[in-house]
């Protein structure tokens, strides 16, 4: 991601200027979009400016992310009309949910800051730049621009991102310049170790039911080269977990070495289907999500659908095979 990005200074000044600053993401915020909405509030606040976070849809964090400081959070109702209002890894004010409209109608300049190629976007200044593997690097940049220190609280929220958005590393998003960030991040005192052990190493032991559950479901269709599987809500019940604690499935189902995609197909309470896409090197599985109104990564993506569970993935293996 070498040389400037587009809008980028722009934004580091109308933050630089503020004197009140909101940092968002999209509803159900992920490690990206909750890390660097964090990240900058925790930045900024370190450097004595006032700045808070908030989201839409009923926001809560999850057991997952329960080791972030969340200090900045306030309900979006509290914000009122910030100088600024920075939304990350999100192109559509849509995704920001009902709760946020108000907070972005009254904001004095909005910033919009994400990787996804997806969408017109919005904002007073709209950094989007499809090469930067996380939003948090490209908010890691952004705070390096104001030219505030990092403390140890925000550089793991940013790190978290990182590691959320690269798959611990190991996709093919991975660029040098997320891996020198990283470096500088446990620098400043991130802890990769925490993000590790509650991210992927901490589930509840009804998980390992439910995994054994989907993994026998688990369907190979070489002229595909797809491997699927699908988690119902029945599931979840008998082994007692929710559906938070179900995310790694996807990973479980991905292995198979004889699959360019897998897809998992997780059921909702109102009976809709959430479907989550991950590619091993060439299927665009993105590209497939937005077709369906979703959208994602070159190889990890989603989107929602209310059919029927065959439906489904009969929607995605006419994509596969156009």
């Amino acid at each position: 991601m070498p040389g400037a990005i587009p809008g980028l200074r722009d934004a580091a000044r109308a933050i630089r200027e503020a004197g009140s600053l909101v940092a968002t993401g999209h509803v159900n915020p992920d490690g990206d979009a909750l890390g660097s909405s964090l990240g900058l509030a925790l930045s900024a606040r370190a450097a004595g400016r006032s700045a808070r976070a908030c989201f839409g849809g009923g926001f809560a964090v999850g057991r997952h992310f329960s080791f972030l400081d969340t200090g900045p959070v306030v309900d979006p109702g509290e914000v009122g009309a910030p100088d600024v209002l920075v939304a990350f890894d999100c192109n559509d004010p849509e995704r920001l949910g009902a709760e946020l409209a108000p907070v972005v109608e009254a904001a004095g300049t909005v910033v919009m800051i994400d990787h996804h190629v997806a969408g017109a976007g919005f904002g007073d200044i709209r950094v989007c730049e499809p090469s930067a593997p996380a939003a948090a690097l490209l908010c890691h940049r952004l705070i390096r621009l104001i030219g505030w220190d990092i403390p140890p609280e925000a550089a793991t929220a940013l790190l978290l991102g990182l590691v959320t958005d690269t798959g611990r590393f190991q996709y093919g998003n991975t660029n040098p310049e997320a891996l020198r960030a990283a470096a500088e991040l446990v620098e400043a005192g991130a802890r990769p170790e925490v993000i590790g052990q509650a991210v992927y190493e901490s589930v509840p032991f009804g998980y390992l039911g439910v995994a054994g559950t989907v993994l026998s479901r688990a369907t190979l269709e070489p002229a595909h080269s797809l491997v699927w599987s699908y988690l119902t809500q029945d599931d979840l019940g008998r082994h007692r977990i929710g559906m938070e604690d179900a995310d790694a499935l996807i990973d479980d189902v991905r292995i198979a070495r004889e699959a360019e995609v897998a897809l998992l197909l997780k059921e909702q309470p109102g009976g809709e289907w959430k479907l989550s896409l991950r590619s091993r090197r060439h299927v665009d599985v993105a590209a497939i999500a937005e077709t369906m109104g979703g959208g994602g990564h070159h190889r990890a993506a989603g989107c929602s659908f209310s059919g029927t569970r065959d439906e489904a993935v009969e929607a995605v293996r006419r994509r596969l095979a156009g």
